[in-house]
């Protein structure tokens, strides 16, 4: 397992999450994390998705 850092904003910068989720790779990170966004209602936001080695598993402006 290993641990994925999620962020998402609002236009003017403010952090509406700050979140650590553990996956089992970045293709279940991939997928999985896009379920959880969508279920936070942020989909539309800007957020990404970064393993721990701050590669960019979701990306979205």
């Amino acid at each position: 397992m290993e641990n994925y850092r999620f962020t998402a904003f609002e236009k003017t910068g403010e952090t509406l999450f700050d979140e650590t989720w553990t996956f089992e790779n970045d293709e279940t990170a991939k997928i999985n994390g896009q379920q959880q966004i969508e279920e936070k209602g942020v989909a539309d936001k800007t957020h990404r998705l970064v393993n721990s080695s701050g590669k960019l598993i979701l990306f979205h402006v």
